[in-house]
């Protein structure tokens, strides 16, 4: 029983290589900032030109086979940006280097 518990502590969830919530963050952060460009784009050009998706899923996964990379060095990394969000949550910048 012991051991399940220290493995799963020290395996996380992973999607695609990336811990789960770095990649579940990478892709609600980048699908925010995909509507607002798409949005904008069909004002600027009254919906003449709009933006493409691929651009959206080009984005997507560029930047989550960079984080696999970083991921790769560091398997803790998902709960090490948790635990500093957590700390910017709770207005302690201080520890924020830490």
């Amino acid at each position: 029983m012991k051991q399940q518990v220290l493995k799963a502590l020290a395996n996380p969830a992973h999607i695609f290589y990336v811990p789960y919530s770095l990649a579940v963050m990478n892709f609600a952060i980048q699908f925010i900032i995909y509507m607002v460009v798409f949005i904008v784009s069909l004002v600027a050009t009254n919906g003449r030109e709009p933006v493409s998706p691929m651009f959206f899923l080009l984005s997507v996964i560029a930047v989550h086979s960079i984080i696999a990379v970083f991921s790769k060095r560091d398997p803790q990394l998902g709960q090490i940006v948790s635990a500093k969000i957590q700390l910017f949550k709770k207005k302690i910048p201080g520890k924020l280097a830490a």
